[in-house]
């Protein structure tokens, strides 16, 4: 699993612009107004050989004046909770502020490694400025500009470095690991309790990987599989200005170890801006999905046009992406629990399919030739063959074609939903290619 970095600091001092910078993106929006950053980012980072992800905190601030400085002090705390490394940042334009110092004492008292990042040091006469900051107490300031890349490759070296290596997993392999996750009050230590019951087998707990990650293993009614680092495994710790930071902040970790993700949505309120948000970070690292509607016992109308207009408001909001399951269940009455985990080992088993190549072509070419790609500039694009790679985290499939450049993401996706409709991928995310024949 991939170490968490997360960027702290005040408003305005180029979380974004540095996160931007790390990423090789332009996911964050870059703006001289403090507070900006209005949605989570999450991202990764490669170098030197060694991935890890990282978090901008600034999309968690609440833009009020009375609780502004509060909500970043509680997004600090959560962040020094659940990172490997913090990366604080400070602007050398502005110096040093009493907010600084608030950061900086936070910091001091956690007991993981922090960085200190003096940003907008555009020339060697400023980086004499960044010494004001030795009286944060978090040793040598890392000089950088974010916006021009200045000192980032330095930054990276020193991060690599910092970083705790990897712990190796020592759970099985070959047994899946399902993780719950969902914004606060979903019911997720609900179902974790239905599942595991106060009359279980004895289960393990696996510390597996860096930050003592838990792997609690359910072994009974012919299921055996592993639960991931979950609400209800792991205390929670009160965080009273921003739930969404923590639970975004949480299910990273979740998200990043498991194989299949329980996304929990709360009947009684629908899908909204959190769950859009935690789907976004399973869609990001592969994984497969089953969406549970909890709290079904609390609907009064249960026909199936209640249940037909719930599933489209969700495949609606989650679109592309529309080929998983949806149960409509109750943690506290225990209705389909059973249903969730058969369907969680089904889903697990479809990640793991391969197809004959013979038989993907036997399929394919025919409705390749049926339905070919559109022409472009007069030119007529022709797919020959397709195989399923061997040895992917996913199930990934490449398609050989004459001129594979101009095949645009539409036809990809016909070719993606013609896979689906002849094998079962249900809840499975898969990759098309399109190569050179």
């Amino acid at each position: 699993m991939p170490n968490l970095v997360a960027i702290v600091g005040r408003p305005n001092v180029g979380k974004s612009t540095l996160f931007n910078r790390l990423t090789q993106s332009r996911k964050a929006i870059v703006s001289d107004t403090a507070g900006t950053t209005r949605d989570r980012q999450y991202g990764k980072c490669q170098w030197n050989g060694q991935e890890f992800s990282i978090v901008d905190t600034g999309g968690w601030v609440v833009k009020s004046d009375d609780i502004f400085e509060g909500a970043i002090r509680e997004q600090v705390k959560v962040a020094t909770e659940e990172a490997d490394l913090v990366l604080f940042l400070v602007d050398v334009e502005t110096g040093l502020t009493d907010w600084d110092e608030d950061v900086a004492t936070i910091l001091r008292r956690a007991k993981l490694p922090v960085i200190l990042v003096a940003n907008k040091v555009d020339n060697s006469g400023e980086a004499y400025e960044a010494a004001e900051f030795y009286k944060l107490g978090l040793g040598d300031p890392q000089c950088i500009s974010a916006a021009t890349g200045g000192g980032t490759g330095d930054l990276l070296d020193v991060v690599v470095a910092t970083l705790p290596k990897e712990a190796k997993e020592i759970v099985d392999d070959d047994i899946p690991r399902f993780a719950v996750v969902g914004r606060p009050n979903a019911g997720k230590s609900s179902i974790i309790n239905a599942f595991i019951g106060e009359d279980r087998n004895i289960v393990t707990e696996i510390a597996g990987t860096t930050r003592d990650s838990i792997y609690t293993r359910f072994n009974k009614f012919g299921f055996d599989f592993y639960l991931v680092d979950t609400a209800g495994i792991r205390k929670k710790n009160k965080v009273t200005e921003d739930l969404e930071f923590y639970s975004v902040m949480r299910s990273i970790r979740s998200i990043e170890n498991s194989d299949v993700c329980i996304l929990m949505v709360d009947a009684t309120r629908g899908i909204e801006a959190q769950d859009m948000n935690i789907f976004q970070l399973i869609q990001k690292n592969n994984k497969s999905l089953i969406v549970v509607v909890n709290k079904w016992d609390l609907v009064e109308n249960k026909d199936q046009k209640v249940i037909d207009t719930f599933k489209n408001a969700i495949y609606n909001r989650m679109a592309p992406f529309v080929d998983f399951p949806i149960i409509f269940a109750s943690a506290l009455t225990k209705q389909r629990i059973f249903k969730v985990l058969e369907t969680a080992k089904e889903v697990y088993q479809n990640r793991h399919i391969h197809i004959g190549t013979t038989k993907l072509n036997e399929v394919m070419l025919p409705i390749i030739e049926q339905t070919p790609p559109p022409s472009t500039k007069g030119k007529y694009i022709k797919i020959k063959y397709c195989s399923q790679l061997p040895n992917t985290q996913i199930p990934s499939f490449v398609f050989y074609a004459n001129l594979p450049q101009y095949i645009k993401e539409p036809y990809r996706r016909f070719l993606e939903n013609k896979i689906r409709d002849n094998w079962s991928l249900h809840g499975c995310p898969i990759n098309v290619f399109i190569r050179q024949k």
